[in-house]
Parts: C-alpha cells; structure tokens; sequence
C-alpha cells in the first residue's frame, strides 16, 4: 500500500512543465471595456470573469443571444459549425460564447 505522501510527489526530470495558454487582449469597440482573454477560454466566459455583463443564454452556439462583430482580430472555434450563417461570418459576426481568440480582438455590441 502506497503512503499518502506518495500521492503528492514532485514530478520526475522526465516530467514537461504545462505551459500556460497565451492571453490576448479583448475590448469593446466603444472603448468601455478591455479585458484579458486567455485562448484556452471563450471570449463570454473572459469577459463574464473580467466583470463584464455580456448577453448570453446557451453557451453552447445555438440560441445567438451573445452575436456580436468581431471589429478587429481572430476567433475560432471548437464546434463544427456555430449558429451563425455563411454571410454572417463573411460580415464578422461571431458567438463569443463558444469562439476562443487566436490574437487581440475588438468586439462591437449592441449589433
């Protein structure tokens, strides 16, 4: 039987150190609001952290009640294909709720 020590042990040489995701910058278009936004984290769930009261329902890209422009930068996302249409993305339209950042970004609310 192993010693509860044992369960907390250090890790070996062999061991790779987990990198921390890159953090970009998030602001709103008008210049209300900026906030960090991890790329391991969607866009609502950053701001929502950072104070901001975003519209949101579903979180999961189905209901559209978080839509916003994407004004300036890089989303992507983790589902195959989000609710939002081919001519909304060709305008810059995202849903933060479920888009991750690839860069800084500039969000325009309300649409």
């Amino acid at each position: 039987m192993a010693d509860a020590s044992d369960d907390h042990a250090s890790p070996g040489p062999s061991s790779t150190p987990a990198t921390a995701p890159k953090v970009f910058r998030a602001r709103l278009h008008d210049g209300s609001a900026a906030f960090d936004a991890p790329a391991d984290l969607p866009l609502l769930i950053a701001a929502e952290r950072a104070g901001l009261a975003a519209p949101s329902s579903c979180r999961n890209g189905t209901c559209r009640t978080c839509i916003c422009l994407l004004a300036e930068g890089r989303v992507r996302y983790r589902i195959e294909w989000p609710g939002v249409s081919i001519e909304e993305k060709a305008e810059g339209y995202i849903l933060p709720c479920v888009a991750y950042p690839e860069s800084d970004v500039v969000l325009q609310y309300p649409l």
